[in-house]
């Protein structure tokens, strides 16, 4: 921590910042963690009247997705150990290499069964049960996960999404389901995931003759009087920073703002941004203390996306994934080699969270030091839908979790599951229906 809190006065770290419209909406702006919010020398909360006794920080669970799986020879390292070669798919991860542990060899377990290949891999990836036909058989990790932790925090749990996708059934297009056959489907415009965060918006917003935070100004001024100097250069940035999401939302194209019907077949929005704007509000519901589950689906199962972006426009992904050995369309480069930059793609998105994360102070670290996240696909390598063998990421900054490593482990989906949860967020959930055991490689 920049500074050291001796005495005085500390600040609840329940505050909230509030407003209302003049249509008489109601507007909440959560703080950032700030340095009165924490003990001396900012390893747990400080005790407060409203809070009472000192209680440690808070972890966080993320799990992140993306469809179709991978090319393995792109993606997994040859080498184990902590001396591995990043793989062309990993490299974005380069400057964060010692902050994260790759996996491969785990299994799917409960993917075989009914199912096109990918909707029964889908609810054995998220939830370690059997595809139905319709949905899975039971809850998914995330909502597992926050049905032990998220019971005091605004919102439960979060279910992110980027690229639409309309195509396919519900177990294409949801990660996160309540329970049997119940999908909980992600939130893919920016415009109504800052909604939620911050309240409903109005024309004048939309139009960026206002801001919600001109609704919180009074209350943000009462509150800077009692912090310190740090604290407030931490609120005025944390109010900036949502300002700038703001702008960026509203300066989106008019046909951001809605889903494509199933039917359309252009795809060809800049998801890219879209997944910018997705994280930043996803690092700030967190920061805020909104939620402290959430899951982030960066492209659907059996996805059909293209990638105008990287310079392949003439098939979707799901199509590249099955010519993976000739060219595809008139891209005029081999299929295997297109998945290479997707995929490496989708760890740049990976990694532009994992920094969003680190840069926000949190206690004597940041809040990515309390945050574990998993990596996960559908597949091992895309073209034979393969479930066993998968490649895995899980990240964090917690001390319990063993970091800057490629393992190759002997185990399932659901035993990396129960060792995130129970030894390093701290969850307590005890089971998962394909977990069977610790996977101590994870764990220091």
């Amino acid at each position: 921590m920049s500074q050291i809190i001796t005495n005085r006065l500390r600040t609840s770290r329940r505050t909230l910042l509030k407003g209302m419209t003049a249509a008489g909406a109601r507007i909440a702006v959560g703080l950032p963690p700030l340095a009165s919010i924490f003990n001396s020398v900012g390893t747990a909360y400080a005790a407060t009247p409203e809070t009472g006794a000192a209680k440690p920080i808070e972890t966080r669970f993320v799990l992140w997705f993306n469809g179709n799986g991978i090319p393995e020879r792109y993606w997994i390292p040859e080498e184990e150990g902590s001396d591995y070669e990043l793989t062309p798919c990993l490299a974005p991860l380069a400057a964060w290499r010692k902050d994260v542990h790759v996996l491969s060899g785990v299994d799917n377990a409960a993917a075989s069964g009914k199912g096109n290949g990918h909707t029964n891999s889908m609810s054995g990836l998220m939830t370690g049960t059997d595809f139905t036909g319709r949905g899975p058989s039971g809850p998914s990790i995330d909502q597992i996960v926050a049905g032990k932790i998220g019971s005091d925090s605004r919102f439960r749990s979060l279910q992110i999404g980027v690229a639409q996708e309309s195509f396919g059934e519900s177990m294409q297009r949801n990660m996160s389901w309540a329970g049997y056959e119940r999908a909980l489907p992600p939130e893919m415009i920016p415009h109504r995931l800052f909604d939620r965060l911050f309240g409903a918006q109005e024309e004048g917003w939309v139009n960026r003759k206002r801001s919600i935070l001109d609704t919180v100004l009074a209350d943000a001024t009462a509150l800077e009087k009692t912090l310190p100097g740090d604290d407030k250069t931490r609120v005025d940035e944390h109010l900036s920073g949502i300002r700038d999401l703001e702008r960026a939302i509203a300066g989106l194209p008019p046909g951001y703002a809605k889903v494509d019907p199933p039917d359309f077949d252009g795809d060809m929005k800049d998801w890219p941004r879209i997944a910018k704007l997705q994280s930043d509000l996803l690092v700030q519901a967190l920061a805020m203390r909104q939620t402290r589950v959430a899951s982030y689906m960066l492209t659907k199962c059996q996805s059909i996306t293209r990638f105008p972006w990287l310079g392949y426009t003439s098939a979707r992904h799901h199509d590249y994934t099955h010519a993976a050995d000739k060219t595809s369309g008139t891209d005029t480069v081999d299929g295997i080699h297109v998945l290479r930059d997707i995929c490496r793609w989708h760890v740049e998105e990976f990694a532009y969270l994992v920094a969003k994360l680190e840069s926000v102070p949190e206690g004597d670290g940041n809040l990515f030091d309390h945050t574990s996240l998993i990596f996960a696909h559908e597949h091992a390598e895309a073209n034979p839908h393969k479930n066993n063998g998968l490649a895995m990421i899980v990240a964090g900054g917690s001390k319990k979790l063993a970091k800057g490593s490629h393992t190759k482990v002997t185990g399932t989906v659901g035993d990396v599951y129960l060792t995130v949860a129970d030894e390093v967020v701290g969850a307590g959930i005890g089971k998962f229906p394909t977990g069977s055991k610790k996977m101590t490689a994870l764990l220091t």
